[in-house]
């Protein structure tokens, strides 16, 4: 999985290419968004517009992500995600948790509320 963070103003944007699964990909995102964290970084945007597909773990690691997140006083927010994607939350119940846009735009202009 390829992982492209950019900056937009006070927004941080972390765009994933590739599958969203479990493995060595999981944990080093999981280890770059906790740096982003630390480094200050508390209001993350994750592109999904490359991902195919995610398995349970990814959804784990969303999750959990997104608790670390609102944990540092933060929001984190899901922008881009493909039919399948949004399906796999919505049957996992989880729509409340990890909140998808359907745009880039729409996704930072939420954060930055």
């Amino acid at each position: 999985m390829n992982v492209t963070i950019t900056q937009q103003e006070d927004v941080t944007i972390v765009a994933l290419e590739g599958n969203l699964m479990g493995g060595p990909d999981a944990t080093s995102l999981n280890s770059r968004i906790h740096e982003l964290i630390e480094q200050g970084n508390n209001r993350i945007v994750i592109d999904l517009s490359g991902v195919e597909f995610m398995n349970s773990s990814g959804l784990g690691l969303l999750l959990g992500t997104t608790s670390a997140v609102r944990n540092a006083g933060g929001v984190l927010t899901i922008a881009n995600a493909s039919a399948k994607v949004e399906t796999i939350i919505k049957i996992a119940k989880l729509g409340a948790i990890l909140r998808t846009h359907p745009s880039l735009d729409d996704a930072i202009a939420h954060v930055k509320k």
